[in-house]
């Protein structure tokens, strides 16, 4: 077998606009989901036991089914519903249900984290629910939890190659387009897998000087991921 990448390096536009696509899924949902996790992970926490009990029963369903029958129904049933959205808004949401879930069970290993003695302080300074979370849990559960937290966001980015099941444009599609039209695969996913590498170490650089910002003391001790 002679390998030639001419034919696949030659569609490098399609190769940038599918990797920006792939960046950009993996940076909205990964806010969106973290969001979406905090929330679940305080719930799930909460004396309220009707919320409680639907936050685990969201985490304990999307942690136990596929992500590809996820978005599945996210784009069959929205279909049905006569929502009509586009192949990325629905990868959107599908990627940030998945990773909300995930995000969920780690804010709330960080949150069960915090010792008792800091939420008996807030309350004995009357601080509300939201306040002692904002105020005393939320960075310190984060920091004890962040390499699991990068770690998570850049599978999620990996995960985002399903999305082309569903047509949405992003590297993976990019590739099964550059392979049908060059009848070289074995080249197409070569490159692909190696932007996919070049864009998990970006990842990790990023989320590690995200980390130094907002955790000086984990930079001190030298523990930042």
């Amino acid at each position: 077998m002679v390998l030639d990448f001419t034919a696949v390096l030659a569609r490098w536009q399609m190769l940038l606009d599918g990797s920006w696509l792939t960046i950009k899924l993996a940076v909205i949902t990964t806010l969106t989901g973290f969001l979406i996790g905090t929330l679940c992970a305080i719930a799930r926490r909460s004396g309220v036991r009707s919320l409680s009990s639907l936050a685990g029963i969201y985490v304990e369903a999307i942690r136990n089914t596929p992500f590809l029958v996820q978005i599945f129904l996210v784009y069959f049933g929205l279909s049905s519903l006569s929502f009509s959205f586009s192949a990325v808004a629905v990868a959107i949401i599908a990627l940030t249900i998945n990773v909300g879930a995930y995000t969920a069970e780690i804010m709330r290993a960080g949150f069960d984290s915090i010792h008792k003695g800091q939420w008996e302080a807030a309350e004995t300074l009357g601080l509300s629910k939201v306040q002692q979370y904002w105020h005393v849990a939320l960075r310190p559960a984060m920091e004890r939890v962040y390499p699991s937290l990068a770690s998570q966001f850049i599978l999620l980015m990996l995960a985002s190659s399903v999305t082309s099941q569903i047509s949405a444009e992003e590297l993976t599609a990019a590739a099964n387009f550059i392979q049908s039209e060059t009848y070289r695969p074995f080249e197409t996913y070569v490159v692909i897998a190696v932007i996919y590498l070049v864009l998990s170490l970006a990842m990790r650089i990023v989320f590690w000087a995200l980390g130094l910002v907002l955790f000086p003391r984990r930079r001190r001790l030298g523990t930042n991921l």
